[in-house]
């Protein structure tokens, strides 16, 4: 059984936020006599808030951990079907259950994040055999906050400084995680990755199958707003649309922005029109939003399907291209670069160039 210090070694040591989930939940397991640890966290949609396991682990083995890309939010629970979690997230305390009488087995609800500026919300659910004693609680404590003192370094590194989506890093480091995994390369780290329990330090990795999409945002005349109103008001209208964006699409949907007026989203969808349906609304949020000092806007959209053989750039360069079609016919659209292949506006192959997506 590894050490306190073993594990928040181990906790430390990650470079890859999806797995600290599981690492926190392993040094449980090995530290406290409990029994399962679920570690949930709560994802919207159109304003629908559920519960989400992303790591489930029995001290007898067994178990699960769910990439948040691939989730069906349908299939999940909703906060109110389960209100000890529920009390636990709004109360920002420990709840305990005890659910077979005051000597047997408990069920311990603990914030994941301690404070309301954290960008996730989530508990730690703990199943024992009795109630915790003190000590007991102490290490969990302890390991929790080595975790949410990890988990927002990280978050930071793979931040935009001013509107807090994720950045260019981020997205290079899921793409080709992803496309390496598609090609078969990466076969026996996916393998792993779908066992149980991960080995220590080992990476999980992103696949993005082919119903994955990545699209591309461009504020439009965003110069001329610069120009006439300034730096500050500029700034103040970027951090306006990340807050539309994190509004109109779904959690577990990666959003970026890239520099400048440009914002970029990785999602999974089954089919195009349905990744349509959800550009087309955020195009409408900001067409009817009212931008402090600066009125109405408009933005124009892109988005194309992920393929094996895709990199980031080649993939940003098709978005891009049905951005520039928007913008050179009316702007305030979206569209779809395979549609626009499909009408004939575009050839099916690329040539692919050096792209300037800052």
């Amino acid at each position: 059984m590894a050490s306190l210090i073993e594990h928040l070694i181990k906790l430390t040591d990650h470079r890859d936020r999806d797995l600290l989930e599981l690492t926190l939940s392993k040094a449980l397991i090995d530290l406290v006599p409990i029994q399962r640890v679920l570690v949930s966290k709560v994802v919207s949609e159109e304003g629908v808030k559920r519960w989400m396991d992303v790591t489930v682990l029995d001290a007898r083995g067994g178990g699960k951990v769910v990439d948040p890309l691939r989730v069906d939010f349908q299939t999940l629970p909703l906060l109110e079907d389960n209100r000890d979690r529920l009390h636990c997230i709004q109360r920002r305390e420990r709840v305990e259950i005890a659910w077979a009488g005051e000597d047997g087995p408990r069920i311990t609800y603990l914030p994941l994040f301690a404070d309301p500026v954290a960008d996730v919300e989530g508990v730690l659910e703990i199943h024992s055999a009795s109630a915790l004693l003190d000590d007991q609680l102490m290490v969990i404590s302890d390991v929790s906050r080595v975790f949410r003192n990890m988990y927002r370094l990280l978050a930071y590194s793979d931040r935009d400084a001013l509107t807090g989506l994720l950045n260019r890093k981020s997205l290079d480091d899921t793409f080709y995680s992803a496309v390496l995994e598609e090609l078969g390369e990466m076969q026996d780290a996916a393998a792993e990755a779908r066992q149980i329990v991960l080995a220590a330090g080992q990476e999980r990795r992103h696949r993005v199958p082919p119903n994955y999409w990545l699209g591309t945002i461009c504020v439009d005349h965003f110069g001329t707003i610069n120009d006439h109103h300034g730096h500050l008001i500029a700034e103040e209208v970027l951090l306006l649309v990340a807050r539309i964006m994190n509004n109109t699409f779904r959690t577990y949907d990666r959003l970026y922005r890239f520099g400048g007026e440009q914002f970029a989203v990785l999602m999974h969808c089954p089919d195009e029109a349905l990744v349509l349906a959800a550009f087309e609304r955020f195009r409408a949020n900001i067409e009817k939003f009212n931008f402090p000092q600066v009125g109405h806007l408009t933005i124009c959209g892109g988005f194309t399907r992920v393929t094996p053989d895709d990199s980031p750039n080649t993939a940003l360069e098709r978005a891009e291209r049905a951005v520039d079609y928007g913008q050179h016919h009316g702007r305030n659209k979206v569209f779809s670069h395979a549609e626009l292949v499909r009408k004939g506006f575009f050839a099916e192959a690329l040539k692919i160039g050096a792209v300037d997506i800052f």
